[in-house]
Parts: structure tokens; C-alpha cells; sequence
């Protein structure tokens, strides 16, 4: 079958992008080699491939776990079925992220070291501000790693000492190999939460799960793919959210930072856990959408 047979037949069923990326994908050629050469026969088995792909993507997978990766802060990251899809939402805890921490003198010179990104986005975007220098090597803790795109990204983009953790043993394989396939020093644990964690930090992000259990939501589009243990946590979406907030405080350093992604109408229900667990004063910040989606504060004298 010809290149442009194969794409009339798959943009019947699915849209003209996504039958070209997954052409792409089949393969292994630019957009442009597929342009210029519609007249290029596939073999047996790259028709079959794709055909298979198309009808995945026709039954609703998703394109980033049909292709087996997807770009987060300018690098690509693999994905399975074992971990929730990088979004474009989450980029915006890292830049929280990268505002209240200081890089490690291994970093403060360039970007040599930080994998494949082709460009560093600037912090100062959407209204983050920041600045809580506490030395050299910051120490850094991400809750619920999945395919460990915060935590290998604030590995790359600062240095210091990060640690990840997350309940399933399948996510932190794939964690492990996008570390190091990009060369990111960060320590893996399974843990559910803090239960296996030791030490105090200078920063704790998390994207725990924040939709509530019996959500509609959770049967549509890419999300019916997901773990759905990334996803949802009780009844109203926070359970998850106030364990990290109210164990916060002991595994903080003094003057330290917890950022949490949340839902789109948690953002009053959060501050309030946070409040309540002694973090002021307390930050929120707005994606691109302008929803409220990262909460957080610096950990408040006495409430360690």
C-alpha cells in the first residue's frame, strides 16, 4: 500500500493530524518525507502496524500511549498504560517550582547537563514569582511520580538532590528508564505517600489524584486509558491531597515549600488544608486557561 492510500483510509476513521503522526510514528520518518513522498509503498508489516494503530486510536487510546511517548517541558518522555499521560497543566508546577529553588552549583553555569531539552522556559511566566534561597544543593521531594516527568525535570533544570516516590512498582519502572535514558540522578521509591520516605526537604510538589471516585469524567476520553488510581481518591477527590498537606510539615525543612496540582474547583477547598496545616502565606496560580490549578505555601515557623 502507498503512503497516500494508507492516510485516505485512515483519515476516514480518525483526524488528518493524528494519521500522520502515527504514520510518522510506523515509519520513522519526519512530516516532511511523508509529504514529499506519497507515492512511498509500505511493506507488509508497516501496513499492518499502522492499520492496527488506527483502529486503537479510532476505539478512542490514546495517541501518546499508541506511540509510546510525550513531550513535557521540551523533552520527550516515554509512557505506558501504567502511567497518567504528561500534561500541559503540570509544566506549570515545575515553573513553581523552579522559582522558589535555587539551582545546584552543578547547574548554575548552563544547560549543558540538562538532557534533551532544546530550550528553558522562563519562570517568570503566568505570574510566578519567587525566590527562597536556602543553598547549593536543594533537596527535593515529588508525590507520585508516574512516568517522572516533574521530578526528572527538576533534576535536569536544577540539580540538587531529588527523590521520587510512587505506590505503583509498574510506574517506577517506567520512571526509572526515562531517567535514565536522560541522564536524570533521582532516587526512586515505592512508597505510598510518605510512608517510606525519610528526611526533611526544601521543596515537596505532587500531582496526586484529585477527581472524585464515580466522576463522569472518568469514562470519557483518554482518562477511560489511564490508572485509575492516579486519577481518582474518595468521594470529593481529596483524600489524597489532605494526607500530603497534613504530613507535609514533617517532612519539610524549615521555611520549605509544598505544591500541589489540583482540580479546577478544589482551589478554595485546598488553600483551607493548607492553612489549616500551617503553610502561609499561600500561593495559587493560574495555567493558561486562567484555572486555578497549583496551591501551595512556605512551611510557617512552628508548625514542623
Amino acid at each position: 500500500m502507498k503512503v497516500a492510500e494508507a492516510l485516505a483510509q485512515a483519515r476516514a476513521v480518525i483526524p488528518a493530524a493524528e494519521a500522520r503522526l502515527l504514520l510518522r510514528h510506523v515509519l520513522d520518518c519526519s512530516a516532511t518525507a511523508i509529504a514529499a513522498h506519497p507515492e512511498r509503498v509500505m511493506d507488509e508489516s508497516q501496513s499492518s502496524r499502522y492499520a492496527v494503530l488506527v483502529a486503537r486510536r479510532a476505539a478512542g487510546e490514546p495517541i501518546a500511549y499508541l506511540v509510546g511517548s510525550r513531550e513535557f517541558y521540551g523533552r520527550d518522555f516515554h509512557v505506558t498504560p501504567a502511567v497518567l499521560i504528561p500534561r500541559p497543566e503540570t509544566e506549570l508546577l515545575v515553573e513553581v517550582a523552579l522559582a522558589k529553588v535555587p539551582p545546584s552549583a552543578s547547574n548554575e553555569l548552563g544547560f549543558a547537563d540538562r538532557g534533551k531539552a532544546d530550550y528553558h522556559r522562563p519562570v517568570v511566566s503566568r505570574g510566578v514569582t519567587g525566590g527562597n534561597p536556602r543553598g547549593s544543593t536543594p533537596s527535593m521531594l515529588d508525590l507520585g511520580a508516574g512516568s517522572g516527568c516533574v521530578a526528572i525535570t527538576l533534576a535536569l533544570e536544577l540539580g540538587g538532590k531529588v527523590t521520587a516516590v510512587d505506590v505503583s512498582p509498574d510506574a517506577l519502572t517506567v520512571a526509572r528508564e526515562n531517567a535514565a535514558r536522560l541522564n536524570a540522578k533521582v532516587t526512586f521509591i515505592e512508597s505510598d505517600w510518605y510512608s517510606a520516605v525519610d528526611g526533611k526537604f526544601d521543596l515537596i510538589v505532587g500531582n496526586p489524584p484529585y477527581v472524585a471516585e464515580g466522576d463522569v469524567h472518568l469514562g470519557e476520553g483518554d482518562l477511560r486509558f489511564e490508572p485509575a488510581l492516579a486519577l481518582a481518591c474518595g468521594a470529593d477527590g481529596l483524600s489524597a491531597i489532605r494526607r500530603i498537606v497534613a504530613e507535609a510539615p514533617r517532612h519539610l525543612l524549615p521555611g520549605g515549600w509544598l505544591f500541589l496540582e489540583h482540580g479546577y474547583d478544589q482551589a478554595e477547598a485546598v488553600r483551607a488544608l493548607l492553612e489549616q496545616a500551617g503553610f502561609g502565606p499561600i500561593e495559587q496560580h493560574r495555567d493558561l486557561a486562567g484555572i486555578v490549578r497549583i496551591s501551595g505555601g512556605v512551611l510557617t515557623p512552628g508548625s514542623t
